[in-house]
């Protein structure tokens, strides 16, 4: 059973990529850069150009995956509160911005209401959502 989450600990690695592939990335740039430095030359130089290409090509795959996942949590979002909300409410639900809706996933039902109510008035951002947060619904499937 995975540790209860709440606004202190929800936020995840995944230690293959956090822990491995990054670190090994940025050791590739300073060996290549240092390389360039000692032995000057089109070799080391494409080598440091490479090293970087394959920095940012690990930012962007991680950062196409974050998209995604955002995506396909405001779609599920829209429709809980869809179901959930009732008019004025419900007519409302356009309004939520992205990360307000990223933000209202961890709201539990019975709270999602008044939650909503404040994020539209009072404009929170999907941080103060989530401080906002009294039963948390964990989502342990987040990249």
């Amino acid at each position: 059973m995975p540790k209860p989450q709440s606004f202190a600990n929800h936020v995840k690695f995944d230690p293959p990529f956090h822990f491995f592939v990054l670190p090994v990335f940025l050791i590739n740039i300073i060996a290549a850069i240092v390389l360039l430095v000692r032995a000057p030359g089109l070799g080391s130089a494409w080598w440091v150009v490479l090293s970087f290409a394959f920095m940012v090509f690990a930012g962007r795959t991680r950062s196409f995956v974050t998209h995604l996942q955002d995506r396909i949590i405001r779609a599920e979002e829209r429709l809980r509160l869809s179901a959930l909300l009732r008019d004025p409410l419900q007519s409302r639900i356009g309004e939520l911005t992205d990360s307000q809706l990223i933000g209202l996933r961890f709201a539990s039902d019975a709270e999602i209401a008044a939650l909503v109510k404040r994020a539209l008035d009072e404009k929170l951002n999907s941080k103060d959502i989530k401080k906002s947060v009294a039963t948390w619904r964990p989502d342990y499937s987040r990249i």
